[in-house]
């Protein structure tokens, strides 16, 4: 596929841009998490099972609570993000709660060139794959680190989702991949109202492109979910359903808000 990189440069920035008030946000509760609490959640703690002595590598970790959360379960982790910022706090944070978890700044699709292990698990999760613009290379990294029997344990948001405007009332992009979609920065996710401008370029990712990829990359699918919720509250017109369960109110659960996979080497 061919692709610009100037998309490295663009969403780098962004994501420098949104770290600061991430770690200050309610959404992520960072205090919480240095006292303790797992950030995982129940869907991806469900996939992964038993982790102790595991060696994983976590893609796209963001400043590393998912990736501290897997030491606390016994795991050997390794983080990697596109974000210097993020990864920079990640370190900080890994210090804070006595982790022994290590972190690489990369661009996900670059990653075997600047790195070279093996691990049993690779695990991503949650806002991740839509920041790439080739499926098929992000499959051969996950497939790439992947020691022959280990799993790749991915959680993310349905791609229907990723089809309707920022208000979640009007159909406004193709399911499938067309090509980047370049939006305007205005504020976070995480913090709303976060003083945040300048630009993003994301695309859309289907399931069976996504799924394809992966086999194609010689991964076999074990596991595949459907989810009516979402355990972040991320989304425009959220309630909550239960302990970490969201539904957009006017879609209930008539829409799927996130899927997950389960496939081994």
């Amino acid at each position: 596929m061919n692709y610009s990189k100037e998309y490295q440069e663009v969403n780098r920035d962004s994501w420098n841009k949104r770290t600061p008030h991430h770690i200050e946000s309610d959404f992520y509760a960072n205090e919480a998490f240095i006292e303790g609490m797992n950030s995982l959640n129940k869907i991806e703690l469900d996939l992964i099972g038993d982790v102790k002595d595991k060696e994983v590598l976590h893609l796209q970790c963001h400043f590393g609570q998912d990736t501290i959360s897997f030491t606390r379960l016994g795991a050997k982790v390794t983080g990697v993000d596109l974000s210097d910022i993020a990864i920079a706090e990640a370190r900080k944070l890994a210090e804070k709660t006595n982790s022994d978890a290590q972190f690489i700044i990369s661009d996900i699709l670059e990653l075997d060139q600047n790195h070279n292990h093996a691990y049993d698990m690779v695990f991503s999760s949650y806002g991740t794959i839509g920041w790439l613009p080739d499926i098929n290379q992000w499959a051969k990294i996950v497939s790439h680190f992947l020691k022959p029997g280990g799993k790749f344990v991915f959680a993310e948001f349905h791609p229907v989702v990723w089809m309707y405007d920022d208000d979640l009332k009007n159909i406004h992009y193709k399911y499938n991949n067309s090509g980047e979609i370049r939006e305007s920065l205005d504020g976070t996710y995480a913090e709303k109202e976060a003083s945040i401008e300048g630009e993003f370029i994301v695309w859309n990712h289907g399931l069976s492109e996504v799924i394809n990829a992966l086999i194609n990359n010689g991964l076999t699918l074990e596991d595949f979910q459907e989810y009516d919720y979402s355990p972040y509250n991320c989304l425009a017109h959220m309630e909550k359903i239960g302990d970490r369960k969201y539904q957009v109110k006017h879609w209930s659960n008539k829409v799927p808000l996130v899927y997950s996979l389960v496939m081994s080497k």
